[in-house]
C-alpha cells in the first residue's frame, strides 16, 4: 500500500510539472497520453489536486492549468529568497558599523523565526542560529513583528502565549507586553533589556514590502556591557537606518 501511495504521488509531480509548461492548460487525454496513465488514474489525481487549488479547470474549454495555490506556496519561498538578497548586504553593513551580531527574522504563529544571521568571529556568543525559534514576547523582533498586525490579532495571538520567565526581566504580563507592541508601532522600533538571556541587550525594527506590510524585521544585539543604556539611541538609529534601506528594496514606501 505504501509503494501505491508513493507511485499516485509521484504521478501528481509529473501532472505538475508538465502543466507548469503549458500556458492554455490540457485534457485528461493528453495528460494521460503522456505520461502513460490510464483517464481514471489522470481524472482521480486531478480531482484532488484541484480540489486543494494546486490545479484549476478553465470553465470554456475543460481543460486543466497549475492552480493560484501553486503560485503562492511557490511565492512563499521566493518572497524569502528575495528578503534574505535585498537584505543581505546591509545586514552586513549594520553588523560592520557597530561590530555586533545581527539577525533577519520573520514572524510564525506567536514565534519567531531567524531566517540570516552575520556576525563577527570574535563577537559574542549568542544562544542563536538560522531557523532557530524564540518566543515573541521576550524579544524585540516579536515585538516589531507582533506591532503588524491589527490590536485584535495580537490580542489573540498573546493570549496563545505560554509565558516562561526566561530571566527576572522577563515580560509576563500581557498588558504590559500589548503597551510595548502599541510602542515598537508607533516609534518604529522595539527593545529586549535582557529579557531572553541575562546580560544581552538587543534592539530591532521592523521590514516593510512594497504593500506597506512588515514581513521581516532586523535586529542588532550585544553585551550589556558593550551596549550600554545610554547608547540606545545610536543602536536604535543605526538599526532604523538598516530596516528603512531593507524596506525600500522590497519596494516600499516608508518614509
Amino acid at each position: 500500500m505504501a509503494d501505491k501511495g508513493i507511485q499516485v504521488i509521484d504521478r501528481a509531480f509529473d501532472i505538475l510539472e508538465i502543466l507548469a509548461f503549458e500556458k492554455d492548460g490540457l485534457g485528461v487525454t493528453e495528460i494521460g497520453n503522456r505520461l502513460g496513465l490510464h483517464k481514471s488514474t489522470v481524472h482521480r489525481i486531478l480531482s484532488t489536486m484541484v480540489r486543494r487549488g494546486y490545479i484549476e479547470k478553465t470553465r470554456d474549454r475543460g481543460l486543466y492549468k497549475v492552480g493560484l495555490k501553486l503560485v503562492e506556496v511557490s511565492s512563499v519561498y521566493l518572497n524569502s529568497v528575495e528578503l534574505k538578497t535585498e537584505a543581505r548586504p546591509h545586514l552586513t553593513a549594520l553588523m560592520l558599523k557597530l561590530g555586533q551580531p545581527v539577525h533577519l527574522a520573520t514572524l510564525d504563529g506567536c514565534e519567531v523565526v531567524y531566517i540570516d544571521k552575520v556576525e563577527l568571529v570574535n563577537s559574542i556568543r549568542l544562544y542563536s542560529q538560522i531557523g532557530r525559534r524564540v518566543p515573541c514576547y521576550c524579544s524585540a523582533l516579536g515585538k516589531c513583528l507582533l506591532s503588524g498586525l491589527a490590536d485584535v490579532e495580537v490580542e489573540i495571538r498573546l493570549s496563545q502565549m505560554d509565558y516562561v520567565e526566561h530571566t527576572k526581566h522577563t515580560i509576563t504580563n500581557k498588558d504590559e507586553l500589548f503597551k510595548q507592541i502599541v510602542e515598537a508601532r508607533k516609534n518604529g522600533w522595539a527593545i529586549d533589556d535582557e529579557e531572553h538571556e541575562l546580560g544581552v541587550r538587543c534592539v530591532a525594527a521592523p521590514i516593510y514590502d512594497y504593500r506597506g506590510k512588515i514581513v521581516a524585521a532586523v535586529s542588532i544585539s550585544a553585551s550589556t556591557e558593550v551596549f550600554t543604556m545610554d547608547r540606545v539611541e545610536e543602536f536604535v538609529q543605526n538599526v532604523k537606518k538598516a530596516a528603512k534601506e531593507i524596506s525600500l528594496r522590497l519596494g516600499s514606501g516608508v518614509n
